[in-house]
């Protein structure tokens, strides 16, 4: 949306949410971020979550949007936190 983002990891095979992480949540709608600095700490939290369940691996799926700006800014940030894609 304009304010906000979020991001999912979905294991397709039981269709189910595995990991997931929105800048509406709590602890992280506290930090006043310009939205940038939010998608990009939000890479970083999605990939601390995707570690703990020993998660490496995934395929990113923009939905549509363009590869600019906040997009990019969370796709560069779960590859520098572990992430391959």
């Amino acid at each position: 949306s304009l304010k906000n983002i979020s991001a999912q990891i979905i294991d397709d095979k039981i269709n189910k949410t595995v990991v997931s992480a929105s800048s509406t949540e709590k602890n992280i709608k506290k930090d006043k971020k310009n939205k940038t600095d939010l998608s990009t700490h939000l890479g970083e939290i999605l990939a601390k979550r995707a570690s703990e369940k020993k998660i490496n691996k995934v395929y990113f799926d923009r939905g549509g949007y363009k590869y600019h700006g906040r997009v990019k800014a969370l796709a560069e940030s779960l590859r520098k936190n572990g992430l391959s894609f």
